[in-house]
This record gives structure tokens, C-alpha cells and sequence, in this order.
């Protein structure tokens, strides 16, 4: 059953989240934040102030009413960027730092892996492999990716 939380949660004049509180005290500047980004995205949100201090738990995006849980995965989907790779097409070099070319969830790019430690392995069979400008990229499943995919990645792991 979805319940109105006690707080209200809008965009200012500026885009910023805006969040008013039971106690009417309004905070500016709050973002959501995930506590399982991976493994549970839609469990266990924080909407915190820009000190980061939390002001409200969301213990599900689905208890939200739908304005409200709107807003908040629009937040969240324009602070993270993750791309999901689904075939790795080429890799320069099997010594690091190489160049990989591949393809993600947003098209065709290429990252640089500096080394091995930058391939994270997650609750199996996940990966996260960090690329030499700090962005992340998911690998959700490595066993459903096509055959030359993963023997290019066995030969990092």
C-alpha cells in the first residue's frame, strides 16, 4: 500500500530538490542516495541535505506515490552514470594499462583499464570495471556475455 510520506519533496526555481520537513524546516539542495546502487537499486534510498545528513529514508521507491518516486528516480538517474557493457569488442593489449573498445547500454566507446585491481568483482557473476577517468562500468552477468567477450575478460581476471 502506498502511503503520503510526512515531508514534501519539489524542485526549486533553481532544479535543485527542495525538501520540507513535518517540522516545516526546509532544506535545499537534497539528493537521493542508494545504499545498494547494485545489488537492491529500488531498496533503501536517503534523501540527504548537501552536509550529508540524512533527512528521510525511503524504504522503497514503490512505497512512494508516483509523483514523488518520479521525481526522485529523475534525480538519481541524473547523478548516476553507469554503463552497463554487453560485448567487449577489441582490447589493445592484454597487459595494462590498455584500451578496450566496447559496447555499453549507451553505444559504442572505449575506455583505458590502467590495471587488473580496476576489475571489482561483485556478488557473482557481476564485475564493475573502472576506467582511468573514474567512470564505472557494470558488467551484470559475465557468463551471458558472447564467447570472445569473455575470454578477452578471463584473460584479466
Amino acid at each position: 500500500m502506498i502511503s503520503k510520506p510526512d515531508y514534501q519533496l519539489e524542485r526549486n526555481a533553481f532544479g535543485r530538490l527542495s525538501f520540507t520537513g513535518n517540522d516545516g524546516e526546509t532544506h535545499e539542495g537534497v539528493v537521493p542516495v542508494r545504499a545498494f546502487p547494485i545489488a537492491s537499486p529500488d531498496q533503501g534510498i536517503a534523501l540527504v541535505d548537501p552536509h550529508g545528513h540524512e533527512l528521510a529514508w525511503i524504504e522503497r521507491l514503490s512505497d512512494l506515490p508516483d509523483d514523488l518516486r518520479t521525481l526522485v528516480e529523475a534525480e538519481l538517474a541524473s547523478r548516476e552514470f553507469m554503463p552497463v557493457i554487453s560485448r567487449i569488442v577489441n582490447v589493445s593489449s592484454f597487459a595494462t594499462p590498455s584500451s578496450w573498445q566496447v559496447v555499453t547500454n549507451h553505444g559504442e566507446t572505449s575506455l583505458v583499464l590502467k590495471g587488473e585491481e580496476d576489475i571489482r568483482r561483485l556478488a557473482l557473476p557481476g564485475l564493475l570495471i573502472a576506467d582511468s577517468h573514474g567512470i564505472h562500468y557494470l558488467i551484470r552477468d559475465r557468463n551471458a556475455l558472447d564467447a570472445h567477450s569473455r575470454r578477452i575478460l578471463d584473460r584479466f581476471l
